[in-house]
């Protein structure tokens, strides 16, 4: 998948916004989705940030029935794709769809001409018959460290196996660095780029022509809130990422 054909998708000139929301329930998960719909969003990520993943799934199910048009993706905290494909067929073939899944380590070794990680992973992925968009963390917060010199290898090797190579900052809400950014966008070339961390309305412009999605749920949320958006100011983040498509 290419850039061009990614934003094609979506409709869209500008980068894609797709709000992370860390579920509590299915009621909290609704009222959120309902904000990101009356935004313009096309949809977003639910994550279990705070229960199992078999907790999760139930909720999943309801959700996808309430709102059976909205784009929907995953995160199951902590899961790589090899645990997340089968699951998200199951639930393809039980009704509930699920357009993407977003793991935060797509098992990428940057040192290593060979992936047998992530090989794997497709394997597993082309198997289960799951048709959504793969994001895959690479150089993600949280997990192994990857130098600055091998940013833009990490990413040249992480692109053949997924369709949204998607990187962040070191921590939580944290800003990533402009240069990793540059980095990974050089070395992608023509694919997609995700970032999935420490976007805000006041940061936005930055990342604007290097990005093709922007993953936030810190930087729109209500203040000390970490499960609930703030309309105003996703509306501000549009205003900032609509004007970008305007002008590109």
């Amino acid at each position: 998948m290419n850039r061009l054909k990614f934003r094609q998708n979506f409709a869209s000139g500008a980068p894609v916004v797709t709000p992370v929301i860390h579920v509590l329930d299915v009621r909290q998960a609704l009222a959120n989705l309902d904000i990101v719909a009356a935004a313009g969003c096309p949809g977003a990520f639910l994550i279990n940030h705070d229960f199992p993943r078999d907790a999760f799934l139930p909720i999943l199910e309801q959700v996808r029935a309430a709102r059976p048009y909205i784009w929907l993706g995953v995160n199951f905290l902590g899961e790589p794709g090899t645990v997340a494909f089968p699951i998200l067929a199951e639930l393809a073939r039980g009704g509930c769809r699920i357009d993407a899944y977003w793991a935060d380590d797509a098992r990428i070794d940057e040192s290593a001409r060979h992936q047998a990680e992530a090989e794997e992973m497709a394997g597993i992925r082309a198997g289960s018959g799951w048709s959504g968009l793969y994001f895959g963390g690479v150089a993600f917060k949280k997990q192994r460290p990857v130098a600055k010199a091998d940013y833009r290898r990490a990413a040249e090797r992480a692109a053949p196996f997924m369709d949204v190579v998607t990187t962040s900052g070191i921590a939580t809400g944290q800003e990533a660095d402009l240069a990793k950014i540059e980095a990974f966008r050089k070395a992608l070339g023509t694919a997609p780029l995700a970032l999935a961390s420490g976007i805000t309305p006041d940061n936005a412009d930055r990342y604007c022509g290097l990005v093709d999605v922007f993953l936030v749920a810190t930087g729109i949320n209500r203040t000390g809130d970490f499960y609930n958006i703030d309309p105003a100011r996703l509306d501000a983040l549009l205003t900032v990422t609509r004007s970008y498509g305007e002008n590109a």
